[in-house]
């Protein structure tokens, strides 16, 4: 048994990896870290948890905290991770952090990156961005070598966009310069951390769009399909929030080229698929929505080409909180130990 530290325990980030690790045969959850509710035990926070999970919160200055563990999830915001990972690495312990500190592999690109979300350009351990794997295992399963020890978790409306676009560039299906992300979120997205913007009041039969300067996983979503493409891609991206707790629908779009048909465009995706287990590639009239992910790892993807506009029309779902982030995070985590890809995965969603 491989022993997990969660740091960021009590934020949905957390809970969340808790859920999954509960479940998983080959992991024991050892401590659990939070700069808030230390003291209480996690089945008090989350009543949900009571029988299944009772380990005491602690704070990041308890000397329990600093306890090694094999692998430590970071559940936390940016400029965590980065502060603590070279301790942990020397120390044994392989990561992976949820916010973009290890998404990237140098300091130029992590520039743009923290500059779109006002972050300082300063990153705290330059030398490991080059030895990090970006975590999205579709697209990077081949890097997960025995001496990888720092995964980059990616960004859920990332999840979204990359596996949806993902096989159109690769067999440059679309011109590249046509691409645009429709991406809409429900509110989890926004984190645990009350704002007055998600008050119930404020965010009921709301939407709205937000950060259309820039949102920060516009970075990765064009850093990876450049790799496909083999060449630079720069897209439209529109992020916006919906009255729902939980899931991403992202309407991705294309100009055809080549006179590519509707099943030109299904083999395509069907073949670059095959082997992602997690995916699914579903043709036009699939009656699928957020709700058939809700709960589980998986991402639906309905692929389309109207033939009117001669434009490819992808819709891609996730929950962004399993495949968006802790069942994303578990994924990546099974690669790093050598364990089946679907290992506490394989479960089915909520419905309804």
């Amino acid at each position: 048994m491989i022993k997990a530290k969660i740091i960021g325990a009590g934020g949905y980030g957390g809970v969340g990896i808790i859920e999954l690790l509960l479940g998983h045969p080959k992991v024991k959850i050892q401590t659990l870290v939070a700069k808030t509710n230390g003291g209480t035990s996690i089945g008090e926070l989350y009543p949900h948890l009571q029988d299944f999970c009772n380990l005491p919160i602690l704070f990041p200055d308890d000397p329990e905290a600093a306890e090694p563990a094999d692998v430590t999830f970071f559940a936390t915001p940016d400029r965590v991770a980065m502060s603590q990972a070279e301790g942990l690495v020397e120390e044994g312990s392989r990561i992976v952090d949820y916010s973009g500190d290890f998404r990237f592999p140098s300091i130029k690109t992590y520039k743009d990156y923290a500059g779109r979300i006002g972050l300082p350009a300063e990153h705290e351990a330059p030398d490991l961005l080059p030895k990090a794997v970006y975590g999205l295992v579709e697209l990077r399963r081949d890097e997960f070598k025995k001496d990888v020890r720092i995964v980059g978790n990616a960004g859920c409306f990332a999840v979204a966009s990359i596996l949806g676009l993902a096989p159109a560039v690769k067999y440059k299906l679309v011109d590249f310069g046509s691409i645009v992300c429709d991406a809409k979120s429900g509110v989890s997205g926004a984190g645990k951390t009350p704002n007055p913007s998600f008050h119930y009041p404020a965010r009921y039969e709301q939407m709205n769009a937000y950060r259309l300067s820039g949102h920060q996983h516009v970075c990765e979503i064009e850093q990876e399909l450049a790799r496909l493409a083999g060449t630079e891609i720069v897209l439209t991206f529109t992020p916006q929030v919906v009255p729902a707790c939980r899931g991403i629908l992202a309407c991705l779009y294309g100009t055809l080229v080549g006179g590519i048909s509707l099943s030109n465009a299904m083999d395509a995706y069907k073949v670059f698929h095959k082997d992602n287990q997690f995916v699914r590639v579903l043709d036009r009239d699939a009656a699928v929505g957020t709700m058939e992910v809700r709960g589980g790892n998986y991402c639906n993807l309905v692929v389309d080409v109207d033939e009117r506009s001669n434009r490819l029309r992808v819709i891609s779902y996730i929950d962004n909180l399993v495949k968006g982030q802790a069942g994303n995070a578990l994924q990546n985590m099974n690669l790093l130990f050598g364990f089946p890809e679907d290992m506490g995965l394989r479960r089915l969603g909520i419905f309804p």
